[in-house]
């Protein structure tokens, strides 16, 4: 059996994208997937990196945020929440963030569950990211809303193309750390659409989930490409 994480953060329990995170868990127990979800806002997720997140410091005179991460976690050490959340990372094979875009950017408690969560050690360290990195093997998909329709985005448009938008989460968060990331999809102009356009929407959303195994993935840097400095070994 396939495992999933879905990651939700909304504020809203009745929210369109609530009602996309309950239809993605349908969806994915209708595939044979044994599902989990970490509903953020209900968990009431602490999303502020510091160092109360380690019970034992390996130096508690200077936080170094990484190193007190790559120290904790082999030790058993971590915040208690946060264990938890790097477990289910690991337990899932598709990881699934399903949030509103706020600011070009995700929701603040979700970039603070990855700030907190994608450990130094166990996800990325050294020359261990893009297709060296510790999520290897493992696959991410990006549900998302947003208020704005779907001309004011793309090559020529007013906001430019929302995969770059997103290039922080979808090649500097998600590929960095190794996963196959697959392409995204959006849910566009959602408070201000009407009932049939959302529940239009919505079907569209159950389709693009029951197909997520066919789903076409981003393209990721290879290391193999660059030298031991990170040189492209064709500068041209």
């Amino acid at each position: 059996m396939k495992r999933v994480l879905i990651v939700h953060a909304h504020p809203e329990p009745n929210s369109f994208t609530a009602a996309m995170k309950d239809a993605a868990v349908q969806g994915f127990e209708a595939l044979g997937y044994e599902v989990r979800v970490s509903d953020l806002y209900a968990q009431k997720f602490n999303p502020v990196a510091s160092g109360d997140d380690f019970q034992v410091r390996a130096n508690p005179e200077y936080l170094v945020y990484a190193k007190e991460q790559r120290a904790s976690y082999p030790d058993g050490t971590l915040s208690p929440d946060i264990a938890a959340e790097v477990e289910n990372v690991l337990w899932a094979d598709l990881l699934v963030l399903n949030f509103p875009i706020f600011w070009f950017s995700v929701p603040a408690i979700l970039k603070g569950w990855i700030d907190r969560v994608f450990l130094s050690g166990p996800f990325f360290g050294g020359f261990r990211f893009y297709d060296k990195g510790g999520m290897l093997g493992k696959a991410a998909w990006v549900t998302a809303t947003l208020g704005g329709r779907p001309h004011m985005f793309g090559a020529r448009a007013v906001h430019g193309e929302l995969d770059g938008m997103l290039s922080h989460l979808l090649r500097g968060t998600l590929g960095y750390v190794g996963f196959r990331v697959l392409q995204p999809f959006f849910g566009f102009h959602v408070p201000y659409i009407s009932a049939h356009e959302r529940a239009t929407m919505l079907t569209e959303f159950k389709h693009a989930v029951s197909d997520v195994e066919q789903r076409a993935a981003l393209t990721m840097p290879s290391l193999d490409h660059f030298d031991e400095r990170l040189r492209p070994l064709d500068p041209h």
